[in-house]
């Protein structure tokens, strides 16, 4: 904008720029409304797969609903991640881009509206519509670049063609509407779309991320799905003190809020602020935050799980274990994900970080077999909350052996 006689106008500029290619080392990058607009469409699909998540657990459906929360999990983490690493490197903010993320932006909620259809077991279809939509968008992102960046046009060809050849396969395969085949086949094409990014960056493009921006756009979706776990587990409680206030939905609610202030204290001090420095790690970092995203997912579902079922609400009772597991295996994985994606050559605070990380989900796990709900749900939040504890105390220290202060 500019000042003209006390009046603010705003200041002209071409409708589009053509693809940009960023300076990886770029100050003060941070991240965009607009990406912060893109990401608040993921908020319904992440809520619509926790409550299913949670629906699964109540009425025994275990294993059908864990594979559907992972199916459709991977479609929306996949493509916010590919846009994430896209907008990192070509963010140019023209009309042509903005529209291209707003077709983005439809196909979640066309995928969100598709979750219900997909966890019954009676049609992918939507979903794959939506999943689809969100990429043909990216495709003509990719052409853009080939178009105007000539230096990395051969790796922007790569994705293009790479995201489009799988695009048609699932397609094909969503068209007979075959939930048995359709399962027998994701994992072999969820193979072929994590190819994709391998494929395309041997082109010998170099590092074009802006770690920092990555970072921080991980730790916005870390943000997000936490809210999503919190306003799961509240929602839940409200429902369980319909019938009155006990002295094990008091610990669920209580254990829940930890556990969640926990898990965003512990993912923060390791990994907010760490963005990939190489290529290798790069694939290692970003990939590994599927375990991260979905582990936080899936937590809100078991805090929402553990609620109901200590209210003995709903017309089929919970089992015990399955809704005090529901809490601790997801937690478990959450921390053995971020300890492993934290863990980088030199650093030696690494390897002795992972072993106590391990040794604490070893412990959620078991309290989920042999604790009640409300017990394992304490568990669980005394356990990341003496994580926490111990991983200060340690950072004081060694910021009081850096300092020479006593």
């Amino acid at each position: 904008m500019a000042r003209e006689e006390g009046l603010v106008v705003m200041t002209g500029k071409p409708w589009s720029r053509g693809a940009a290619l960023r300076d990886p080392n770029e100050a003060h990058r941070a991240a965009t409304p607009l990406e912060l607009f893109f990401d608040l469409c993921f908020v319904v699909a992440v809520a619509q797969l926790t409550a299913r998540l949670e629906h699964a657990y109540a009425t025994g459906h275990l294993a059908d609903g864990i594979q559907g929360f992972l199916m459709v999990m991977f479609a929306v983490w996949w493509a916010w991640m590919n846009f994430t690493w896209f907008a990192t490197a070509h963010d140019s903010d023209d009309v042509p881009y903005r529209l291209l993320t707003l077709l983005q932006m439809a196909g979640v909620l066309i995928l969100a509206s598709g979750v219900d259809a997909a966890f019954d077991g009676d049609s992918y279809r939507v979903v794959v519509a939506g999943y689809v939509v969100m990429r043909v968008a990216l495709i003509a992102q990719w052409l853009r670049v080939a178009r105007h960046q000539p230096t990395i046009r051969t790796r922007a060809r790569r994705y293009a063609a790479g995201v489009g050849a799988v695009q048609v396969a699932w397609l094909i395969l969503v068209i007979p509407d075959n939930i048995t085949l359709f399962k027998a086949l994701f994992l072999p094409l969820i193979l072929c779309e994590i190819a994709v990014p391998i494929w395309a960056e041997r082109a010998g493009a170099g590092e074009l991320w802006h770690a920092e921006h990555i970072a921080e756009r991980y730790g916005l979706f870390a943000l997000i799905i936490l809210g999503e776990s919190v306003l799961a587990a509240t929602v839940a409680v409200k429902d369980a003190t319909d019938g009155g206030v006990t002295g094990s939905i008091v610990t669920v609610a209580a254990g829940g809020l930890v556990v969640a202030f926990s898990c965003w204290w512990l993912y923060f001090d390791t990994l907010g602020g760490d963005g990939p420095e190489t290529q290798v790690r790069a694939f290692s970092w970003g990939y590994g935050h599927y375990v991260v995203f979905a582990a936080l997912a899936a937590v809100g579902g078991g805090l929402a799980t553990a609620a109901a079922a200590v209210a003995g609400h709903g017309d089929h009772p919970i089992p015990e274990r399955t809704a005090a597991l529901a809490v601790t295996v997801p937690l478990a994985l959450f921390l053995t994900a971020v300890a492993l994606i934290a863990l980088r050559p030199g650093d030696p605070c690494g390897p002795d970080r992972l072993r106590k990380w391990l040794a604490a989900a070893a412990a959620l796990v078991l309290a989920g077999v042999f604790l009640p709900p409300a017990g394992a749900t304490a568990f669980a939040g005394g356990v990341a909350a003496l994580l926490v504890t111990v991983e200060t105390v340690a950072a004081h220290r060694r910021y009081r052996a850096a300092t020479g202060t006593g």
